[in-house]
């Protein structure tokens, strides 16, 4: 299977994959016996012949190992100020891994290494959101709400947190300190300090003890083991089943919106075709459905004729110019209407709001149990 040069050269140990890149941007690479100085150049390992500086380039084996690393320990291959790191519990092994995520300076645990770079990249991406659980010490015993808000998510410098998993591990009363068992599905730097820093409750020990389905178990502080070939298919089945799980731990950023699905085209029934009993059904719902809405549209309109007929049977205004709340002055004898029924600034004839003839007063019977506006009197020639 042919692969970028880069590639196979890290997978062999060489160094680094951009130091790899540097090595072949020199001129210092071989295939087949031709120099190549080119990225991006695909080869197959087990047909091409590669040389670096004239030695061949044997591939490792894929190697994948667990770590309980102790507190006080680089999470790296080397340490510039000479401090412990990682590669100084791992003898024997002589293939060039690389830690599977990081574990903080001061904190103990589970730990994951490999040399196989597609498989760390699996498991390590944030659209795969594999768990990670700890057991973090902390003095006094934080309030449960304090934990839903941990459940929730906490706003820190770098954004909201994912929803997490959060529950009660031990409460130890004469320490006064409670270990607190916290699921999270991010990798940020420090992440669950920052967290229970939050809620101001700092961490005082933190252990990972479980990496997606695996756990640590009964391994020693400070040992190594390498992992069961069924072990690495089912860190791989897990990361590879939560990635289709994408966004329902609350990140949204990294799933893919489906695209809206086009609507069928509906062909209309040719004449006289006739209708199956489905779709003499979906008719006859269709029709009750459109005698319903008439139905309401007939009990609207009888409710707006009550209303009107309401309206009319208020009180006439005497002759004379008197006017009622609504209406204003105009000649003797008729009112002008403002009403928002109308809309209309033109005189009714018969100087009254129900329509009455001039000198006479309305009789109409009142049609609601609610008593008319009052009637304000004015003297003739005001």
């Amino acid at each position: 299977m042919s692969e970028r040069l880069q590639k196979v050269l890290a997978e062999a140990g060489i160094a680094s994959r951009r130091k790899c890149e540097e090595i072949i941007a020199a001129g210092r690479v071989q295939v087949n016996g031709e120099t190549v100085n080119t990225l991006g150049v695909k080869v197959d390992p087990s047909q091409d012949e590669i040389t670096v500086d004239g030695r061949p380039v044997n591939l490792e084996r894929k190697v994948y190992l667990m770590l309980h690393k102790p507190k006080g320990v680089i999470t790296s291959a080397a340490d510039p100020a000479g401090r412990k790191v990682v590669g100084d519990y791992l003898p024997g092994i002589k293939e060039r891994v690389y830690p599977i995520g990081r574990l903080d300076y001061d904190t103990e645990g589970l730990l994951l290494l490999t040399n196989d770079g597609d498989f760390a990249n699996l498991l390590t991406h944030p659209r795969h959101h594999v768990p990670r659980t700890y057991l973090a010490t902390v003095k006094g015993t934080p309030h449960g709400s304090l934990l839903e808000k941990l459940q929730n998510g906490v706003e820190l410098e770098d954004g909201m947190t994912a929803p997490a998993e959060v529950d009660y591990h031990d409460v130890n009363p004469e320490k006064n300190e409670s270990v607190i068992k916290i699921t999270i599905y991010e990798g940020r730097n420090r992440q669950v300090r920052r967290m229970f820093d939050a809620i101001s409750f700092p961490v005082i020990r933190l252990k990972r003890v479980q990496f997606g389905p695996l756990t640590l178990g009964g391994l020693p502080r400070g040992k190594y083991r390498l992992l069961a070939p069924d072990e690495v298919k089912e860190l791989r089945d897990s990361a590879l089943k939560l990635a289709g799980r994408a966004g329902e731990i609350g990140d949204e950023r990294y799933v893919e919106t489906p695209a809206p699905k086009a609507k069928r085209a509906v062909r209309p029934a040719a004449p006289g075709a006739k209708r199956g009993p489905a779709a003499g059904a979906a008719a006859a719902s269709r029709g009750a459905v459109g005698r319903a809405k008439a139905a309401g549209a007939r009990g609207a309109g009888q409710a707006a004729a009550g209303r009107g007929a309401a309206g009319r049977a208020k009180p006439a205004a005497p002759e004379g110019g008197a006017r009622q709340r609504g209406g204003r002055l105009g000649k003797a004898g008729e009112a002008w209407s403002n009403s928002p029924r109308t809309g209309s600034g033109r005189p009714r004839p018969g100087g009254s709001r129900t329509g009455a003839p001039k000198g006479q007063t309305s009789s109409a019977k009142k049609t609601t149990g609610r008593p008319g506006p009052k009637t304000h009197k004015f003297q003739k020639g005001r």
